[in-house]
């Protein structure tokens, strides 16, 4: 009955350009049109590929065998096996990983606010030997954690001031982060909401507090923007949420919904056809994913990416600035060209947040800017992320770029490119001043 279930929730893809992306970006379609009915379609009848929208990588394939030998490849894709065998003990991690002593007693003596959590999927894009990988620092706890640093606070970016019904941010004039659910498939060790997230397993969804933020923002007509956080909106169901995009829609003077998810990259089976259909419906629609480092960027990734992107949703990237992790030019680099390959615009890079216990990821502000400067003029300008301080205190995104403008002099605005060198522009009308 589980199965049968599941296997319902399938629905054809909104069209035939669905597919997987290879490493050389051959897309090869997952569907036929000949197989489209208006009647549902029994489980038993579903072809190969209908049954496994997605191809496993053979790293993926030998993880599985290796430490799930009795799991089925459709218990694999199913994205509810997935969320309810995340990995949130000390003995199952064990079983994968070589754990360090640091990364041991962390997990024995937990004692922060954020649990830990890891999808099978994810765990098997750990490196299982060096607790000094990339992948492996982002969700492993480490007993750094417990070092807090001056500066550092519960709630950084003073959200909670600027909640003003339970469950809405409203910080900028005309939109609204609306944090539907406190439940992600994966925690990142530096998550800014680490004060909130987590607090329960069974992914539970407050109505009566949806309704009130629901309330809050029909009644505030300059919100013509509202983004869906968390917690992971995508660890719903495909039921609550088109739920909840079908009231935000409802509302006059809201003009665009955007999500704010990392599940491609931690649980790329939960983007289904059936999900993407859905989320067609309710255009125009944003996403932006939480991405990290170029080893996220799988076959599995890729193919959830182009999933979504064939259905019209414009895919945004969000990648936090992490020491040690992806804090160098050419490991930005292969992550936005990557990210390009997977039709996902890089967005923004995010200068860590000052959480408790976060000083072990934070680079100074220069090796941000650094980076950008490396992109800058290297690489196509679609490429180039917008380095961005979430001011503490509650100031909101300040956009940070290297020293381009130098000045004014003799009318001419000084500007400095991506080589160092200096050219002047005839700027005659503006006020002869020094820009700093």
């Amino acid at each position: 009955m589980e199965n049968e279930t599941l296997f319902a929730e399938e629905a054809e893809p909104p069209g035939r350009k669905t597919g997987l992306v290879k490493c050389q970006n051959e897309v090869i379609d997952f569907f036929s049109l000949n197989g489209i009915t208006s009647q549902p379609v029994l489980a038993k009848r579903k072809t190969e590929r209908e049954l496994f929208p997605f191809k496993d990588s053979p790293r993926s394939r030998i993880f599985r065998k290796r430490f799930y030998p009795e799991i089925t490849r459709f218990e694999w894709y199913d994205w509810h096996w997935q969320l309810r065998n995340a990995i949130r003990d000390v003995e199952t991690l064990a079983r994968i990983l070589q754990l360090s002593d640091n990364e041991r007693q962390a997990m024995m003596h937990h004692t922060g606010a954020l649990p830990v959590s890891i999808t099978p999927y994810y765990a098997s894009l750990l490196d299982t030997r060096d607790a000094s990988s990339a992948l492996r620092r982002c969700v492993v706890p480490v007993v750094d954690e417990c070092l807090h640093t001056a500066g550092e606070e519960e709630d950084p970016l003073n959200e909670d001031a600027d909640s003003p019904v339970p469950g809405i941010v409203h910080r900028y004039p005309d939109r609204v982060l609306f944090l539907v659910t406190d439940s992600c498939s994966t925690y990142c060790r530096y998550c800014t909401r680490s004060r909130i997230i987590g607090r329960s397993n069974q992914h539970y969804i407050n109505m009566e507090k949806w309704e009130k933020a629901i309330a809050y923002i029909e009644n505030n007509p300059n919100v013509r923007d509202v983004l869906l956080s968390g917690g992971d909106p995508l660890t719903m169901s495909d039921e609550k949420l088109e739920w909840l995009l079908a009231r935000l829609k409802s509302i006059p003077h809201v003009e665009l919904i955007r999500i704010g998810t990392k599940v491609p990259a931690v649980l790329p089976q939960r983007i289904t056809p059936a999900l993407t259909a859905m989320l067609k419906k309710y255009h125009p629609l944003w996403i932006s994913i939480h991405v990290t480092h170029p080893d996220e960027l799988t076959p599995e990734m890729s193919a959830a990416c182009i999933r979504l992107a064939d259905a019209g949703i414009p895919l945004g990237s969000q990648t936090v600035l992490l020491s040690g992790i992806n804090d160098n030019v050419s490991t930005m680099a292969r992550l936005v060209h990557g990210l390009l390959q997977i039709r996902v615009r890089p967005y923004y890079l995010y200068q860590c947040d000052p959480i408790p216990g976060s000083s072990h990821f934070r680079t100074p502000i220069s090796k941000g800017l650094e980076i950008i400067q490396g992109l800058r003029g290297h690489t196509t300008g679609y490429a180039v992320p917008t380095y961005v301080v979430d001011a503490p205190g509650g100031g909101g995104k300040i956009p940070l770029l290297p020293e381009y403008a130098i000045g004014w002099e003799k009318g001419d605005l000084l500007l400095r490119n991506y080589e160092g060198n200096v050219f002047r522009y005839p700027d005659n009308h503006a006020e002869k001043k020094d820009i700093h």
